[in-house]
């Protein structure tokens, strides 16, 4: 659809420019009456490329935290009772972040032409995931959009603080592992090689240690290009295997066997399922929808089969709890305490009780992974530091027994 741009003038009686989408320089005519404004001129814009714009485009992204913004903004309007349309036309005008700013204006045309929230929404999988595009679908039908956004602030938010907390316990490793590589590097091209030539012109027996760096250092300047060629050649390979199914699989299998990590990776799938689970049930999402959901939301391709298995056990009329045993993953609280909900007929609840177990496992965990790097890290700087201190020390001694 081209796209023209425009000036009019608003219900105050201020000039306003901007871009939407139409069928026809009429039809952008008629955009703009629907939002409530005066057109004064619309004009298709030529289709041509621009680089600029396309870098431009690319780099803006929307952040959990203009996400956030963006729902508590749509579902303060929503309990006030403000008609939908007239929604997205506020939030165009008051939203900063230019993406999403332009999504509600494009949102606004396809309500105008009488589309759902949930088909609006859908149009944008990578801004809107298909959690929360069901979640509105919920709403809506229900009609308890305000309460199902509720819903919707605390799982973004709590996802949100989940990925923070990890980063902040992996950005101190993280800086100090990069330090240790750039001192090897300056170490075995700067220094070592100064230290090699003394020792070579003295005749001394050079020993191992002092061999290996010889050899790493004659590699890295004349052979450089293999060393690069072949981490090319594996990164590629990498990323390549990974965009597989089964290599995306495999990774994430192999991911939740990790010492340490592993652990980490399953309780944050776990606080992750039985949070929203609780969260979709509670808005009046079945069981079964529920379950398709969270295989498409659940970013673990491993657990995902899991849910899709389950899935195909649901539709033949069988219980939650009973494929839940049957899966991988899914330990014996979890499995025990879904049986009890369904028992009771308060799984939502319990479903809760299991994310708030969780997310104390995890802090738990995420402070143990804090304290276990440390050790690591000193372990090994010091055989870094060892390494080269015997290629450099072991010949300047046996320099010093020829002296003396």
């Amino acid at each position: 659809m081209p796209k023209y741009s425009y000036k009019a003038i608003d219900e105050t009686g201020a000039k306003i420019k901007g871009v939407i989408e139409a069928d026809s320089t009429d039809g952008g005519g008629n955009i703009l009456n629907a939002r409530g404004l005066i057109p004064v001129k619309v004009i298709e814009q030529a289709a041509s490329f621009s680089l600029f714009a396309f870098i431009k485009d690319k780099a803006v992204s929307v952040k959990p935290r203009d996400l956030i913004i963006f729902t508590k903004q749509f579902r303060t309007m929503s309990k006030s009772g403000v008609p939908t349309l007239k929604m997205m036309q506020v939030m165009e005008k008051q939203i900063e972040n230019k993406k999403l700013k332009n999504i509600a204006g494009l949102m606004a045309q396809d309500i105008t032409k009488g589309e759902s929230l949930f088909d609006a929404f859908k149009k944008y999988p990578g801004t809107f995931s298909n959690l929360y595009c069901s979640m509105v679908k919920a709403g809506e039908a229900s009609g308890r959009l305000p309460e199902v956004l509720d819903r919707l602030i605390y799982i973004i938010e709590h996802e949100h603080k989940l990925k923070t907390d990890i980063s902040a316990a992996l950005m101190y490793p993280m800086i100090v592992l990069f330090c240790l590589i750039a001192a090897f590097f300056l170490l075995l091209t700067l220094v070592i090689p100064k230290f090699i030539a003394i020792f070579i012109k003295s005749g001394i027996d050079i020993p191992v240690p002092t061999k290996i760096c010889m050899f790493m250092y004659t590699f890295m300047i004349d052979y450089w290009y293999l060393a690069a060629g072949l981490a090319a050649v594996i990164i590629t390979a990498f990323f390549s295997f990974l965009k597989t199914t089964s290599g995306r699989y495999t990774f994430d299998a192999l991911l939740m066997k990790l010492p340490l990590l592993g652990s980490m990776f399953v309780k944050s799938a776990m606080s992750r399922f039985s949070g929203i689970f609780s969260i979709l049930q509670s808005s009046g999402v079945s069981a079964l929808e529920s379950m398709r959901i969270l295989a498409g939301t659940i970013n673990n391709k491993a657990i995902a089969r899991e849910f899709e298995l389950i899935t195909e056990r649901l539709e033949e009329g069988r219980g939650i709890s009973e494929p839940l045993k049957s899966a991988n993953y899914f330990t014996p609280m979890v499995t025990n305490m879904v049986a009890i909900g369904e028992e009771t007929d308060n799984l939502d609840e319990m479903l809760g009780e299991i994310s708030d177990h969780y997310d104390v496992e995890l802090e738990y965990n995420i402070k143990r992974l804090s304290e276990a790097i440390g050790p690591i890290l000193t372990i090994g700087l010091a055989v870094v530091v060892g390494f080269f201190a015997f290629a450099i020390f072991l010949p300047m001694w046996d320099m010093v027994q020829i002296a003396r």
